[in-house]
Protein backbone atom coordinates (compact mmCIF):
# COMPACT_ATOMS: atom_id res chain seq x y z
CA UNK A 1 0.00 0.00 0.00
CA UNK A 2 0.87 3.53 -0.73
CA UNK A 3 0.37 6.43 1.14
CA UNK A 4 0.15 9.11 -0.59
CA UNK A 5 1.61 12.87 0.38
CA UNK A 6 -0.31 16.03 1.29
CA UNK A 7 0.28 16.63 -3.05
CA UNK A 8 -2.66 14.58 -3.72
CA UNK A 9 -4.60 17.38 -2.61
CA UNK A 10 -2.73 19.64 -5.21
CA UNK A 11 -3.33 16.59 -8.30
CA UNK A 12 -7.01 16.64 -7.51
CA UNK A 13 -7.41 20.28 -7.89
CA UNK A 14 -4.93 20.88 -10.89
CA UNK A 15 -6.95 17.92 -12.55
CA UNK A 16 -10.27 19.52 -11.50
CA UNK A 17 -9.45 23.04 -12.82
CA UNK A 18 -8.52 21.64 -16.33
CA UNK A 19 -12.11 20.05 -16.80
CA UNK A 20 -15.06 22.80 -17.79
CA UNK A 21 -17.52 21.58 -15.34
CA UNK A 22 -19.84 24.11 -13.44
CA UNK A 23 -19.99 25.12 -9.95
CA UNK A 24 -22.08 22.79 -7.03
CA UNK A 25 -25.58 23.63 -7.79
CA UNK A 26 -27.90 22.22 -5.16
CA UNK A 27 -30.96 24.28 -4.04
CA UNK A 28 -30.94 22.58 -0.82
CA UNK A 29 -30.05 24.18 2.96
CA UNK A 30 -27.70 23.45 5.36
CA UNK A 31 -27.67 24.86 8.74
CA UNK A 32 -24.19 23.90 10.77
CA UNK A 33 -24.82 23.08 14.18
CA UNK A 34 -23.74 25.14 17.24
CA UNK A 35 -22.12 21.91 18.58
CA UNK A 36 -20.13 19.40 16.99
CA UNK A 37 -18.33 16.42 18.93
CA UNK A 38 -15.85 13.81 17.08
CA UNK A 39 -16.80 10.29 18.11
CA UNK A 40 -14.63 7.32 18.00
CA UNK A 41 -14.97 4.63 15.49
CA UNK A 42 -14.10 1.09 15.91
CA UNK A 43 -13.04 -1.14 12.74
CA UNK A 44 -15.30 -3.16 11.37
CA UNK A 45 -12.60 -5.27 9.69
CA UNK A 46 -8.86 -5.87 8.79
CA UNK A 47 -5.93 -3.37 8.23
CA UNK A 48 -5.24 -4.07 4.56
CA UNK A 49 -2.31 -1.97 2.51
CA UNK A 50 -2.57 -2.52 -1.19
CA UNK A 51 -1.66 -0.45 -3.79
CA UNK A 52 -3.86 2.04 -4.85
CA UNK A 53 -5.62 2.08 -8.44
CA UNK A 54 -8.02 4.60 -8.68
CA UNK A 55 -11.26 5.99 -6.19
CA UNK A 56 -14.45 6.04 -5.86
CA UNK A 57 -16.38 9.24 -4.60
CA UNK A 58 -20.15 7.72 -3.67
CA UNK A 59 -22.83 10.49 -3.11
CA UNK A 60 -25.50 9.57 -0.97
CA UNK A 61 -29.50 10.67 -1.43
CA UNK A 62 -30.30 11.98 1.47
CA UNK A 63 -34.25 11.89 1.37
CA UNK A 64 -34.01 7.72 0.70
CA UNK A 65 -31.64 7.46 3.41
CA UNK A 66 -33.45 9.63 6.49
CA UNK A 67 -36.47 7.12 5.52
CA UNK A 68 -37.14 6.22 9.26
CA UNK A 69 -34.29 7.86 10.68
CA UNK A 70 -35.65 11.18 11.51
CA UNK A 71 -35.70 10.61 15.06
CA UNK A 72 -32.35 9.13 15.86
CA UNK A 73 -29.79 10.70 17.36
CA UNK A 74 -26.36 9.88 15.27
CA UNK A 75 -28.68 11.24 12.25
CA UNK A 76 -30.15 14.28 13.94
CA UNK A 77 -27.97 16.87 11.81
CA UNK A 78 -29.10 15.25 8.07
CA UNK A 79 -32.33 13.68 9.10
CA UNK A 80 -34.29 15.91 12.07
CA UNK A 81 -34.51 18.77 9.71
CA UNK A 82 -33.72 20.92 12.00
CA UNK A 83 -30.59 21.49 10.55
CA UNK A 84 -31.93 21.98 6.89
CA UNK A 85 -32.80 19.90 4.13
CA UNK A 86 -30.62 17.76 2.15
CA UNK A 87 -30.39 16.39 -1.67
CA UNK A 88 -26.58 14.40 -2.69
CA UNK A 89 -24.76 14.41 0.07
CA UNK A 90 -21.22 13.15 -0.11
CA UNK A 91 -20.79 9.56 1.78
CA UNK A 92 -17.35 8.72 1.12
CA UNK A 93 -14.03 9.06 -1.28
CA UNK A 94 -12.75 5.29 -1.51
CA UNK A 95 -9.46 4.58 -2.80
CA UNK A 96 -9.79 1.33 -4.73
CA UNK A 97 -7.42 -1.46 -5.62
CA UNK A 98 -7.09 -4.09 -8.08
CA UNK A 99 -9.44 -6.97 -6.61
CA UNK A 100 -9.94 -5.33 -2.98
CA UNK A 101 -9.50 -1.98 -1.55
CA UNK A 102 -7.29 -0.54 1.14
CA UNK A 103 -8.76 0.10 4.37
CA UNK A 104 -8.05 0.98 8.25
CA UNK A 105 -4.68 1.85 7.54
CA UNK A 106 -3.48 2.51 11.08
CA UNK A 107 -2.79 6.44 11.68
CA UNK A 108 -2.27 8.82 15.01
CA UNK A 109 -4.24 11.86 13.61
CA UNK A 110 -7.51 12.08 14.68
CA UNK A 111 -10.31 14.66 12.90
CA UNK A 112 -10.97 17.69 15.12
CA UNK A 113 -14.52 19.72 15.54
CA UNK A 114 -13.03 22.46 13.63
CA UNK A 115 -12.56 20.45 10.51
CA UNK A 116 -15.97 18.65 11.25
CA UNK A 117 -17.86 21.81 10.99
CA UNK A 118 -15.90 23.17 7.57
CA UNK A 119 -17.67 19.69 6.18
CA UNK A 120 -20.65 19.22 7.18
CA UNK A 121 -22.79 20.50 4.45
CA UNK A 122 -21.04 18.10 2.49
CA UNK A 123 -21.18 15.04 4.30
CA UNK A 124 -23.49 16.02 7.07
CA UNK A 125 -22.13 13.82 9.97
CA UNK A 126 -19.67 13.66 12.41
CA UNK A 127 -19.91 10.21 12.83
CA UNK A 128 -20.16 9.34 9.00
CA UNK A 129 -16.49 12.10 9.12
CA UNK A 130 -14.55 10.13 11.37
CA UNK A 131 -15.69 6.89 9.68
CA UNK A 132 -14.31 7.81 6.28
CA UNK A 133 -10.86 9.40 7.50
CA UNK A 134 -10.43 6.16 9.52
CA UNK A 135 -11.55 3.57 7.27
CA UNK A 136 -10.99 4.88 3.83
CA UNK A 137 -8.86 8.46 3.98
CA UNK A 138 -5.83 7.20 6.04
CA UNK A 139 -4.89 5.02 3.15
CA UNK A 140 -4.39 8.01 0.89
CA UNK A 141 -3.22 10.66 2.84
CA UNK A 142 -1.37 11.41 6.01
CA UNK A 143 -3.51 14.02 7.43
CA UNK A 144 -7.70 14.04 8.16
CA UNK A 145 -7.26 17.81 6.68
CA UNK A 146 -5.74 16.25 3.00
CA UNK A 147 -8.19 13.83 2.86
CA UNK A 148 -11.18 16.23 3.17
CA UNK A 149 -9.07 18.91 0.64
CA UNK A 150 -9.41 16.32 -1.67
CA UNK A 151 -13.17 15.40 -1.23
CA UNK A 152 -14.60 18.99 -1.29
CA UNK A 153 -12.08 19.59 -4.22
CA UNK A 154 -13.68 16.87 -6.31
CA UNK A 155 -17.58 17.70 -4.76
CA UNK A 156 -17.16 21.16 -5.17
CA UNK A 157 -16.27 20.38 -9.04
CA UNK A 158 -19.50 18.84 -9.96
CA UNK A 159 -22.78 20.35 -11.30
CA UNK A 160 -25.86 18.13 -9.23
CA UNK A 161 -29.11 17.31 -11.37
CA UNK A 162 -32.02 18.39 -9.62
CA UNK A 163 -33.26 14.79 -8.96
CA UNK A 164 -36.63 16.25 -7.80
CA UNK A 165 -37.78 17.20 -10.96
CA UNK A 166 -36.16 13.88 -12.42
CA UNK A 167 -38.21 11.82 -9.95
CA UNK A 168 -41.36 12.93 -11.59
CA UNK A 169 -40.55 11.85 -15.52
CA UNK A 170 -42.48 9.17 -16.26
CA UNK A 171 -41.03 5.60 -16.72
CA UNK A 172 -37.80 6.94 -15.01
CA UNK A 173 -34.87 4.44 -15.87
CA UNK A 174 -31.26 4.52 -14.46
CA UNK A 175 -29.93 5.37 -17.90
CA UNK A 176 -32.67 8.29 -17.30
CA UNK A 177 -30.37 9.10 -14.64
CA UNK A 178 -27.30 8.91 -16.24
CA UNK A 179 -28.08 11.23 -19.46
CA UNK A 180 -29.31 14.04 -16.57
CA UNK A 181 -25.74 13.68 -15.43
CA UNK A 182 -23.90 13.32 -18.12
CA UNK A 183 -26.30 16.96 -19.43
CA UNK A 184 -24.91 18.65 -16.12
CA UNK A 185 -21.48 17.41 -16.59
CA UNK A 186 -20.12 17.29 -20.33
CA UNK A 187 -17.07 16.24 -19.31
CA UNK A 188 -18.34 12.95 -17.57
CA UNK A 189 -18.60 9.83 -19.79
CA UNK A 190 -22.44 7.77 -18.67
CA UNK A 191 -20.01 4.68 -17.68
CA UNK A 192 -18.29 6.42 -15.01
CA UNK A 193 -21.85 6.55 -13.29
CA UNK A 194 -22.31 4.22 -11.06
CA UNK A 195 -26.05 3.70 -10.04
CA UNK A 196 -26.87 1.68 -6.74
CA UNK A 197 -30.72 1.06 -6.29
CA UNK A 198 -32.01 -0.49 -2.98
CA UNK A 199 -33.79 -3.55 -3.34
CA UNK A 200 -37.36 -2.34 -3.95
CA UNK A 201 -35.71 -0.15 -7.03
CA UNK A 202 -34.75 3.43 -5.16
CA UNK A 203 -32.16 5.49 -5.55
CA UNK A 204 -29.75 5.18 -2.67
CA UNK A 205 -26.48 6.46 -3.96
CA UNK A 206 -24.36 7.39 -6.81
CA UNK A 207 -20.74 6.20 -7.01
CA UNK A 208 -18.38 8.09 -9.46
CA UNK A 209 -15.74 6.39 -10.91
CA UNK A 210 -12.01 7.78 -10.85
CA UNK A 211 -8.87 6.93 -12.24
CA UNK A 212 -5.36 7.87 -10.17
CA UNK A 213 -5.02 10.70 -11.90
CA UNK A 214 -8.52 11.74 -10.78
CA UNK A 215 -10.42 11.97 -14.08
CA UNK A 216 -13.40 10.04 -14.37
CA UNK A 217 -13.28 6.37 -15.64
CA UNK A 218 -15.41 3.54 -16.55
CA UNK A 219 -16.72 1.89 -13.20
CA UNK A 220 -16.21 -2.12 -13.12
CA UNK A 221 -18.84 -4.22 -12.55
CA UNK A 222 -19.34 -4.06 -9.00
CA UNK A 223 -19.55 -0.19 -9.24
CA UNK A 224 -21.70 0.07 -11.81
CA UNK A 225 -24.61 -0.74 -10.17
CA UNK A 226 -27.85 -1.03 -12.18
CA UNK A 227 -28.07 -0.96 -15.75
CA UNK A 228 -29.45 1.62 -17.99
CA UNK A 229 -32.97 -0.33 -18.27
CA UNK A 230 -33.39 -0.85 -14.91
CA UNK A 231 -36.67 0.70 -13.54
CA UNK A 232 -36.02 3.91 -10.82
CA UNK A 233 -37.75 5.57 -8.29
CA UNK A 234 -36.58 8.51 -6.62
CA UNK A 235 -38.00 9.48 -2.98
CA UNK A 236 -38.46 13.27 -2.45
CA UNK A 237 -38.85 13.11 1.38
CA UNK A 238 -42.60 14.01 1.20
Amino acid sequence: MTRFPDRLAILAAATIAAIPSPALAQAYQCRIPQQLFVPRVSPDGPTRRVPVTGYTLALSWAPEFCKGREGRRADTVQCSGRNGRFGLVVHGLWPDGRSTWPQWCPTPRKLSPHEVRRNVCMMPSALLQTRQWAKHGSCMVRRPETYFAVTRTLWESLRLPDLDRLSKEPGLTAGMLRDRWTIANPAWPRSAVGIKLNERGWLQELRLCYRKDFMPTACDRGRAGAKDNAPLKIWRGL
